[in-house]
């Protein structure tokens, strides 16, 4: 069977919920823009071409980000858009299709708690797409961002994403606070001291790093860390590092966040996690680790308000990334298609099963909403005999699920 172009673009779905999702993952009351934005930092350490025992040089580092927003639409606009991407096969482009409209006209009825999602090594904006227009429809401003050197088609250094990923996150909530402060189409509309990081993978590392969690001296000396030790930046050893996390974020949900089997921290850096914290994990997951890996995060940020989602079986591309876009299946050439794959659960399941939690958990600590704490406050085991079952699922819907706290 020959499938046309068309086809392809109406399957990709950002903004598919199935009968079978939970109540919070259905899209909230907003219309949901979407703008494309380059953020420049001027001064950002060159780290791609430092070398040991020299100075390091400075650049300009530029990221592209999208954001995605409550909108008030004109008459005459409708919601809909598509997003032209590359894929993790540098040779498949795809055709993403949401509900978002294009350069939309903010909704006055913010500010609205900032939202920064961060994809892993490689991904780009739209891996977690699906996550940010459907948060924007909820009354949140979803800023998910290119990260320079990480991305499918700009791979370079690992050096660069283990130094910069923690910092790229950090600019691009100056950069949208600065926005907001500005005249001009954000004027008004992020609340920047109100912000919660979702990072997958390598987002997931910067992202427990800014929530406090210093990296291990083992880490800033990991084999391909950054000459000249200038991770230590961001290690619990410096006692300058405290001094430089932001109060603004006061959230975040690490997803499969890589590291923590690899030695990156410590049970004195996790100390240092003090925000809530809800960690997402797959316990088949072999990149990241599950006992070894998040697991071991989550145990140890004892000074944390947390939460660990686990899938049970899941492997590393747990719940965030996008399904799999439809022009693999005709592809002469089908390598990458596992990046939005699993081989247990299948992938609008986990997205939506994401949505839910992340609305909880998000609008418990960014909004305020005690109501959405008995969402979280769940049996461990999803799958425990009982007639209520986890509230917002179905019965029995919540099989092959567990949801720790401390």
């Amino acid at each position: 069977m020959t499938l046309t172009s068309n086809v392809f673009a109406q399957a990709n779905r950002l903004d598919i919920v199935r009968p079978d999702a939970p109540e919070l993952a259905a899209h909230g009351p907003y219309a949901v823009g979407v703008r494309t934005l380059e953020l420049s930092d001027p001064d950002r350490p060159d780290i791609l071409n430092s070398r040991q025992g020299e100075e390091t040089p400075l650049y300009t580092r530029t990221l592209t980000v999208e954001v995605w927003y409550p909108a008030a639409l004109a008459a005459g606009q409708t919601p809909g858009t598509q997003y032209t991407t590359i894929t993790r096969n540098p040779g498949i482009m795809a055709t993403l299709n949401g509900s978002a409209v294009r350069d939309a006209s903010a909704s006055d009825a913010g500010p609205f708690p900032l939202v920064i999602i961060s994809h892993g090594h490689p991904g780009n904006r739209y891996l977690l797409g699906h996550l940010g227009e459907n948060l924007a429809s909820k009354g949140y401003v979803a800023v998910s961002v290119d990260h320079k050197d990480s991305t499918y088609n700009d791979q370079q250094g690992f050096n660069s994403t283990l130094y910069n990923r923690a910092f790229d996150q950090r600019f691009v909530l100056d950069a949208m606070a600065a926005l907001t402060e500005q005249p001009g189409d954000f004027q008004g509309v992020v609340d920047a001291d109100n912000t919660a990081i979702i990072g997958y993978s390598m987002g997931g590392y910067g992202a427990v790093n800014n929530l406090g969690a210093g990296y291990s001296d083992a880490g800033v000396g990991f084999i391909g860390a950054p000459p000249n030790r200038l991770l230590h930046a961001l290690a619990a050893s410096n006692p300058d590092f405290r001094q430089s996390l932001d109060p603004r974020i006061k959230a975040g949900i690490p997803i499969a966040p890589w590291g923590m089997q690899v030695g990156f921290w410590d049970a004195e850096g996790l100390k240092g996690l003090t925000v809530p914290a809800l960690f997402v994990a797959g316990d088949a997951d072999a990149t990241s680790g599950y006992e070894n890996g998040v697991k071991a995060l989550y145990d140890g940020a004892i000074n944390s308000d947390r939460y660990l989602l686990v899938f049970k079986n899941a492997s590393h591309s747990v719940a965030a990334p996008i399904p799999l876009p439809v022009e693999f299946l005709a592809a002469e050439n089908a390598q990458g298609a596992a990046h939005y794959t699993d081989p247990v659960w299948d992938n609008v399941r986990m997205n939506n099963i994401l949505q839910h939690f992340a609305t909880a958990f998000l609008d418990l600590h960014l909004k305020g909403d005690e109501e959405k704490r008995s969402y979280l406050d769940l049996p461990e085991d999803g799958a425990a005999p009982g007639e209520d079952g986890w509230k917002g699922f179905g019965i029995r819907d919540a099989v092959g699920l567990k949801l720790f706290h401390n």
